[in-house]
């Protein structure tokens, strides 16, 4: 097997979870969830190419990329050793990823990297494995990287493994990053010690989402890992509150946190919210209607 390309670049799309439905704990130690994973405009972008071994290369602005593990811990280094195996003689890559998503913010910036990296790596090396295959081994890289490889708006179910299509417009978001992350075990361990409740049915969210009612979606935002996070980080809860008084339409953390996102109503609205809003950005998601 020969490499198809010398150079292959994917975007890492950052997601933001529209509501998240903590079902229960299971016995593996994980969690049954349901929620609305969207991707948007805020992108890592991943790079490979041929080298004599696997290494991970991270750029950026020193803040984002210093936060990430460069050894086994680093999700792209633990695609690309997925697919490796997955892929007879497979050569070496060097991954370079310029980061532009904050770690632990509740974004899913490393799944992001993870997924970009499987699909990268597939064409680099000329693999020919199908969607479903990557899909397979990214369940078993990490809980969020099979929404992530989707590459659109998805309802994710089980511990993050069942991936559906969902529909949803393009709606524009005020992103507002808080510092210090939260780990997303912390979070769920918080969730199970708080004796943690599970939000009302999605349907409407669902129907308001397709619809692109931004005026009813607003409201309709939940996130059942706030209370047991809010408990603990007060920042987190106090900016979702300067979100809201800001005028956006409704806010949720995403994830287990740290971001915390505000719905506009245009992009004109999402550009006037993160002018009032410290370390915020407007983003679009899906980004292009997905």
């Amino acid at each position: 097997m020969t490499p198809r390309a010398r150079t292959v670049r994917r975007e890492a799309r950052a997601k933001v979870n529209v509501f998240l439905r903590v079902l229960g704990a299971r016995a593996d130690g994980y969690h049954d969830l349901e929620t609305l994973v969207v991707p948007i405009s805020l992108a890592d972008v991943v790079t490979v190419r041929p080298a004599d071994a696997l290494r991970v290369d991270v750029r950026g602005a020193a803040e984002l990329a210093g936060q990430v593990p460069r050894g086994g811990l680093n999700l792209a280094l633990v695609a690309a050793l997925a697919l490796a195996d997955a892929c007879p003689h497979a050569p070496g890559a060097e991954i370079v990823i310029q980061k532009r998503i904050p770690v632990a913010a509740g974004l899913g910036g490393g799944s992001a990297d993870a997924a970009a990296t499987l699909l990268a790596l597939n064409e680099l090396w000329g693999c020919g494995l199908d969607l479903a295959t990557l899909a397979d081994l990214a369940e078993r890289i990490g809980s969020d990287v099979p929404a992530m490889l989707a590459g659109g708006p998805v309802l994710v179910c089980g511990r993050g493994e069942l991936v559906a299509p969902a529909e949803v417009v393009p709606l524009w978001w005020v992103l507002v990053r808080v510092p210090d992350g939260v780990r997303s075990p912390d979070a769920y361990r918080w969730w199970d010690e708080d004796g943690g409740s599970t939000g009302p049915d999605p349907a409407p969210i669902l129907e308001a989402a397709a619809a692109g009612d931004v005026e009813t979606l607003g409201p309709l935002l939940f996130n059942d890992l706030e209370p047991p996070v809010f408990a603990r980080r007060p920042d987190i809860a106090a900016a979702k509150e300067r979100v809201l008084r800001a005028g956006a339409l409704g806010a949720v953390m995403s994830g287990s946190g740290s971001s915390v996102v505000g719905l506009a109503r245009d992009e004109a609205h999402a550009r006037a919210l993160a002018a009032a809003l410290p370390d915020a950005m407007p983003v679009l998601g899906p980004p292009g209607g997905g």
